[in-house]
């Protein structure tokens, strides 16, 4: 699902600068597709709640809504880690320069890309800084869904639809 943002005119935008556009009926049909998808779903009633108090409130910045999924999906999933902001180490180089920066600034010798990602990234220079790159690819873990054949990489929500409190160790086991 897409979020309409507010772009002409405001040339490159910082991420949490991006505001959302509500003009349309757009959060009523993102709802109202959740609910068509997922009504069978053995545990989407138990977070219908929180979807249509999301879909409900006009939330100004994009990364606010967005900050609203992860922290609820972080909760009923059972992650526990810290969430720290780009805007909060004031990092202002792009491309490779911000990852290591990024990295100095948190501290971390080691950054973990996806394989995918191995095209983008400058290995000589996190080298030449002493910090080392490791690449994995993400496990697409199986679960029941509510029909046909398994889709994977669906989404969080999918797996929390479909397996509500055993979603925490099929993502440990998977």
């Amino acid at each position: 699902m897409t979020i309409p943002v507010w772009k002409k005119g405001l040339g490159l935008q910082r991420i949490n600068e991006v505001r959302i556009y509500y003009e349309g009926r757009w959060p009523k049909k993102h709802l109202g597709s959740l609910k068509s998808a997922y009504a069978r779903a053995p545990y989407f009633h138990q977070h219908l709640g929180f979807l249509q108090e999301l879909f409900s409130q006009q939330v100004e910045r994009l990364i606010d809504f967005n900050m609203r999924v992860i922290k609820y999906l972080l909760e009923h999933l059972q992650i526990q880690t810290k969430i720290v902001m780009l805007s909060e180490l004031q990092i202002n180089e792009t491309g490779n320069k911000r990852l290591i920066k990024i990295c100095k600034r948190l501290g971390a010798s080691q950054f973990l890309a996806q394989a995918s990602a191995k095209k983008y990234l400058d290995l000589r220079m996190f080298q030449q800084e002493g910090i080392t790159i490791e690449f994995f690819k993400p496990p697409s873990p199986v679960y029941p869904q509510l029909w046909g054949n398994f889709l994977p990489n669906l989404s969080a929500f999918d797996l929390l639809f479909n397996c509500g409190p055993k979603s925490h160790d099929i993502l440990i086991t998977g």
